[in-house]
């Protein structure tokens, strides 16, 4: 996860929590965390970005709108990178 940018990290964890993600909902999601809107030119390649890196898998809900889902490998990584935050942060304590 190293490779990616903050902005795909976010995008990963907003399709791990969603129950139905998808294009528009995962805009949505970010344009609540960051407070602005996201435009379709920033989350649509940064969504294929992630699916190139075998992160995150892609199936169409219908004619026009495309699912996101984890990979094993979008998941593993999560949870790598939750294990190391948590090295320097951990608020369980």
């Amino acid at each position: 996860m190293h490779d990616l940018t903050g902005f795909q990290r976010d995008i990963l964890y907003v399709i791990a929590g969603l129950e139905q993600p998808h294009g528009l909902a995962v805009k949505d999601e970010l344009e609540d965390y960051y407070e602005q809107e996201i435009n379709h030119g920033r989350i649509y390649p940064n969504l294929d970005d992630l699916v190139d890196k075998g992160l995150v898998e892609k199936s169409e809900l219908d004619e026009r709108t495309n699912s996101y889902t984890l990979t094993g490998h979008g998941e593993r990584e999560i949870t790598a990178r939750r294990n190391w935050e948590t090295q320097y942060v951990d608020l369980t304590e």
